[in-house]
């Protein structure tokens, strides 16, 4: 077997819609954004763009970054060649962290959107969604296996059907509320920080969980095409202001066309209730339960790419058993990382079902897998500060766009995850943070190399 991805596999256009899916618009709005109307109450549009900015922050990291060293470990990579093994090392097994728990948490919604378009009465039954939902996550394996040039295909197809859908449901919805008449009215207070006490927290690891998932272009960029320069990086930094507009549009429709208790309620699939509010019928409703279907199939393969990846490049680097750095011969793939993840998603996704509810499996995760976003966000943050240090020198606007504005972002993020910790409850406690702590079985502290940053173009 070698240990050399497939190069020149995907276009930039398939990069953007990488991101794109990799955040899942119909996803998250779909099953998160009602969490986020709990939590924030009426200034959510507030929480939205707020927690974007350092989330932009870091996609500009990872723009800077890819462009010096393209590699599919992208986070784990670069935190090692700077800050060594350990932080290195932990950067990716938080990664892998995260993507293993977001299986429970993909895989659930997809089985409830399925049970939607026959008998929306049973979509609260958690074992049946569950075993759904592990049916799916089984053939999106499968198609993964097959290779990347068939995924990505097959990635555009869904994601520009799901923007479609998502994009008619909003103009439907504002069209409603400015015609019919809106529950409540619009208000620019809804932008403001007058966040409910003890909200601040849970409200931003909800937006990080949101926007999460972007960086897949970057796991992606030693099978990206090098036209235009750095394809990889600016795909995955383009996609997210296509993910900001849509949360925060379906955000806006929720706040005018249903009370804020009635939409925090949404859980099982709030474009599917915008729809029938915006007087679509039951073909706004099977259009919204497609686009869960689509998103969530969409980024659960990104968010299995993500993770055969990282583990890919770790375990070609050697932090990581060998036997994992290696790919097929035909479909050149990474195939024994899917064996593992598709193992241990199936062994979470049957746990998961003896949980009361299919809004607790979503809660406990969303917050366990920000924590670790927040971790390795963050690192990658200082990494891409400290590599342009010295760009002051030569260019004030590099400076400040590879140094000040990563760092702040890294920093943020980084102290967000730190306070949220104190507000886990013992599940995501155990989830989160034991899920971290695991990886230090599994450390070598000496064995692998580290990789020297080359000179920015």
């Amino acid at each position: 077997m070698s240990t050399e991805l497939k190069a020149n596999s995907l276009s930039f256009f398939e990069s953007i819609i990488m991101g794109v899916a990799g955040s899942a618009p119909g996803f998250s709005i779909a099953v998160a954004i009602s969490g986020l109307l709990a939590a924030a109450g009426a200034v959510s549009p507030n929480a939205l763009l707020t927690f974007a900015v350092p989330m932009l922050g870091i996609s500009v990291a990872y723009k800077g970054l890819n462009k010096r060293i393209p590699n599919a470990g992208a986070a784990y990579e670069w935190t090692k060649g700077v800050f060594g093994r350990f932080f290195g090392y932990f950067s990716g097994w938080a990664l892998l962290i995260a993507a293993m728990v977001f299986m429970v948490t993909g895989s659930v919604p997809l089985g409830t959107a399925t049970i939607d378009l026959f008998d929306p009465a049973l979509a609260s039954n958690v074992i049946l969604t569950t075993v759904i939902g592990a049916v799916w996550f089984l053939v999106i394996g499968g198609v993964l296996i097959t290779g990347i040039e068939l995924t990505s295909k097959i990635q555009v197809v869904m994601s520009s059907i799901e923007l479609l859908i998502l994009f008619g449901i909003s103009i439907a919805a504002f069209v409603h509320t400015g015609t019919a008449g809106a529950v409540t009215k619009f208000s620019w207070s809804w932008f403001g920080f007058n966040y409910p006490p003890g909200t601040f927290a849970a409200s931003s690891l909800i937006v990080v969980f949101l926007y999460w998932g972007w960086d897949v272009t970057s796991n992606l960029s030693e099978e990206t095409k090098g036209h235009p320069p750095n394809a990889a990086g600016n795909g995955g930094f383009l996609s997210i202001f296509v993910t900001i507009a849509s949360f925060v549009a379906f955000t806006l429709a929720a706040l005018m066309m249903f009370t804020l208790a009635t939409a925090s309620g949404f859980s099982d699939n709030l474009i599917y209730h915008v729809a029938l509010a915006a007087g679509l019928g039951k073909a706004g409703g099977y259009a919204a339960s497609l686009a869960l279907i689509l998103s969530s199939i969409a980024t659960l393969e990104t968010t299995m790419l993500q993770f055969s990846r990282t583990l890919f490049a770790m375990g070609r680097d050697r932090a990581l058993p060998g036997y994992f750095g290696q790919v097929h011969e035909r479909t050149v793939t990474p195939v024994r990382t899917m064996y593992l993840l598709l193992g241990v998603g199936l062994v979470m996704i049957f746990i998961s079902s003896f949980l009361p509810s299919i809004a607790a499996i979503l809660t406990d995760s969303v917050s366990a897998i920000a924590v670790q976003v927040c971790y390795y966000y963050g690192l990658a943050g200082l990494v891409c500060a400290w590599v342009y240090r010295d760009s002051f020198k030569t260019s004030p606007a590099t400076f400040l766009g590879y140094v000040v504005f990563p760092a702040l972002s890294a920093v943020a993020l980084i102290v967000l995850g730190l306070y949220a910790i104190s507000t886990f409850n013992l599940t995501t406690k155990i989830v989160g943070i034991g899920g971290l702590l695991i990886g230090i079985v599994f450390f070598r502290p000496k064995g692998y190399g580290r990789p020297s940053f080359v000179a920015a173009e």
